[in-house]
């Protein structure tokens, strides 16, 4: 089994402040991913599972991010890690292909966060930084 792995496309889209634009995160999806597979040079059918990064979004936002670049029928992770989701999606994918798992893995990332100071969610329950 090789140890090499590569990044074969990337693509972005603008960073903006909240409200900046009227887009929501499967436009970004769209946006970054198209821009990533043209740049790969592969079509939609070549990726083989997707590993999706945020925090602020629901459940299955990975799902419908995805779906808006057309892929279906995927396993479709969805990944958060605060600071370091974006490096940990790609980790993920990065050892599904070094591992043999599949051939093609996408590793795509987005957030849209709402104006002001970031605040909790879930105020039923005891906080991750209560001790610190």
């Amino acid at each position: 089994m090789s140890n090499r792995t590569f990044v074969v496309g990337v693509g972005m889209t603008k960073f903006e402040k909240p409200g900046g634009r009227e887009w929501d995160y499967p436009d970004m999806a769209r946006e970054s991913g198209t821009k990533a597979l043209a740049d790969a040079g592969l079509s939609y059918d070549a990726i083989q599972q997707a590993y999706v990064g945020y925090v602020y979004g629901e459940s299955t936002s990975g799902q419908r991010a995805v779906y808006e670049l057309g892929i279906t029928g995927i396993p479709v992770v969805n990944v958060n890690n605060n600071c370091s989701t974006g490096s940990t999606a790609l980790y993920l994918a990065r050892q599904a292909v070094k591992h043999g798992v599949v051939d093609c893995a996408l590793a795509l990332g987005f957030e849209k966060m709402q104006k002001g100071s970031l605040g909790s969610t879930y105020e039923d329950r005891e906080q991750p930084m209560l001790n610190h």
